[in-house]
This record gives C-alpha cells, structure tokens and sequence, in this order.
C-alpha cells in the first residue's frame, strides 16, 4: 500500500485537504470516504488499509472547517449551510478519475453518514441536479450515521429552535461543542487519541451546528412522511451501528433501515452488540468483525467479472464475519463532539 496526499480546489478557490490509499496494482474498486465532526481522514488507522488489502483504492478528504483543510483558527468548523456543504461533496467526487471499469463506493461515518444520505436523497442536492454529473455508485455504506442524535445527547426542539435563530443573525459565530470522548470507543487508548488530538478541534459555527441537526431532522421527517423520496433511489446500501452508541441514535438507523427496505430497497444492516461510536476503532473483536463485514459486503457487489477475481476472498472474508447472532445482528433484504 502506498499513499498520496494532494489538494483539492473547491470552485470558490478555497483548497482542502486530500489522501488517497493506493492498491499495489489496479484498484478492484474505489471508495469515497466523508468523515465525521471533528474528524478528519486521517483518523481512521486500520479502516482504510484494510480495504487496500482487499483491492479496494480509498480516496477521502478534510472537510471545510476540519482537519488539514483550517488554515486559521476562525475557520475551524466553518462549514457553511447544508448547501455548501453537499456542494463540497460533489466538487470532490467529479474530482476523482474516470475509470468507467472500476466500481465506486461512497462511504460516510456519523455526521459524514448524515450528509451521504442528504447527498443521495435530497430533492436539492446536486446529485438530484443534473443527471450528467452524477456519479455512478455501485453501492453506498453508512456506520453510525447522523439521522438522529441519541436521545440522551439530544437538545430540545427549544434550543434547536434558538440555535436555527442565532444562526441567521450570527452564521459564523464559533461554538464549543465538546462531547465526552468516553463515549466514543470501549477502546480506552482510542479515547485518550482523540483527546490528545488537535486537529479534532470540537468546534463548530453557529451555521454548521443548525444545518447539521436539520439534515438528520429532514432524514428523519423523510422516512416518517414516506414522502417518495425513497424512489429516486435503487442504490444498494449497507448500514452498520453498534447498539451502545450514545452520540448518533441507533434506533434511529433502525427505523430508517426499516423504511428504506419496505420500499423495496437493497439494504444490509449489521448491528454490533455492545459497541460504541466508533466501530473502526472500538475494541479489536468488534473493529475486526466490522472490517469483514465490510469488505464481504463490498467485494460481493462488484460486477461478475470482477467478483470472480476475488470470490475467494469474499468466502473468506463472509467467514470472519459469521458470528453468534447474539453479538452480531446481520439483517438483509431485497426489494471534544464527535458526530
């Protein structure tokens, strides 16, 4: 595996911060990956050489107002509105290289998941825009994403109402948002990283918080109107959460998942018993099984051609992942804040 770090220019001239993990010969498929709040793409260590390994190139990047991307402490958690912040998104997937045979998975975690799915399912996101710039995914992959904060972590309908006002009048006014980091991981050398790490700097704006929140308040209206918006899509999806996440609601990406397969989509969804935030870097039993469960999953939706390069490690990488339901629920059908 090698790496390469580039930049990419937004079309406002701002320039982010990017890393692609490349195979050592032609990837078998690419994934786009959007991290989390205060996060950057760094800060997944195993996750992304573990799809190297199984022929899969990563590409990601820092998003506005994160990571490598802050050249100045006032831009930290300068996100801008929800409409920026899909924009972003896109700039950076008409970015990546044309390769009309390789297959292109796109990826997010927590707040990243919650903007994946505004990205794929929102009548404005550019995506629904003009069809000749959209890109073509084999398949898109959630872990504990944004459709709802915990209930235990979640501000009232009157503060969110206040912050909505606050950031009409004072977009860009910054906010510490720190959330216990022990909830982030069982991992405690995973707790004490994300600690000590600056560039998970727990600040957002005004503007970034309130759009943030709304995007999962819309998933969420989306799925209980059954407004339609669920037939714009016949993407195959695959959701992971662990139930003893406290930051993003799990039950939320159950009632979503639910949703979703009762439209008749494509949709796999592991549940990992016990487990917290961060599934890529939680205790090493639940990382491991998180990380087969994932490539098996990506591996099995490439195209024949390709799955029969690699269906020897596709059975072996269903077998790790085939564990006592008790610990590992695996559902398929046909038809410092740290969010």
């Amino acid at each position: 595996m090698s790496t390469e770090e580039s930049v990419h220019t937004l079309p406002d001239g701002l320039e982010l911060y990017a890393k692609t993990w490349k195979t050592s010969g032609s990837p078998l498929a690419v994934l786009a990956f959007i991290h989390g709040f205060s996060d950057h793409c760094n800060a997944y260590h195993d996750l992304f050489p573990t799809l190297v390994s199984a022929g899969v190139e990563v590409r990601s990047f820092d998003q506005r107002g994160w990571g490598r991307s802050v050249k100045q402490s006032r831009d930290r958690g300068n996100t801008g509105p929800t409409s920026q912040v899909l924009s972003d998104i896109h700039s950076f997937l008409q970015s990546l290289p044309s390769r009309p045979d390789v297959p292109l998975f796109l990826m997010g975690h927590s707040m990243g998941g919650g903007q994946v799915l505004n990205y794929i399912f929102h009548p404005e996101s550019p995506y629904n825009g003009d069809k000749s710039t959209r890109p073509k995914f084999a398949g898109v992959l959630l872990y504990s994403p944004l459709i709802a904060i915990d209930p235990s972590s979640r501000p009232s309908k009157l503060i969110v109402a206040a912050g909505r006002l606050v950031a009409k009048l004072i977009p860009h006014k910054q906010r510490y948002s720190p959330l216990d980091a022990n909830l982030l991981s069982r991992n405690k050398d995973v707790v004490k990283e994300f600690a000590a790490d600056t560039l998970c700097h727990d600040t957002g704006t005004f503007e970034g918080l309130a759009g943030m929140l709304d995007r999962g308040i819309w998933l969420e209206g989306m799925f209980a109107a059954g407004d339609g918006t669920w037939a714009k899509s016949e993407l195959p999806f695959w959701f992971g959460h662990g139930d003893g996440d406290l930051i993003t609601s799990y039950p939320a990406t159950k009632d979503f998942v639910k949703a979703l397969t009762e439209k008749g989509g494509d949709v796999k969804f592991c549940s990992y018993e016990g487990a917290y935030h961060k599934l890529h870097d939680e205790l090493p039993e639940t990382t491991e099984m998180f990380f087969a469960d994932v490539k098996a999953w990506v591996l099995a939706k490439l195209p024949e051609t390709k799955r029969e390069v690699v269906q020897d490690e596709v059975e072996r990488v269903e077998g790790e992942g085939g564990v006592d339901t008790a610990v590992h629920e695996d559902v398929e059908t046909e038809g410092k804040a740290k969010l």
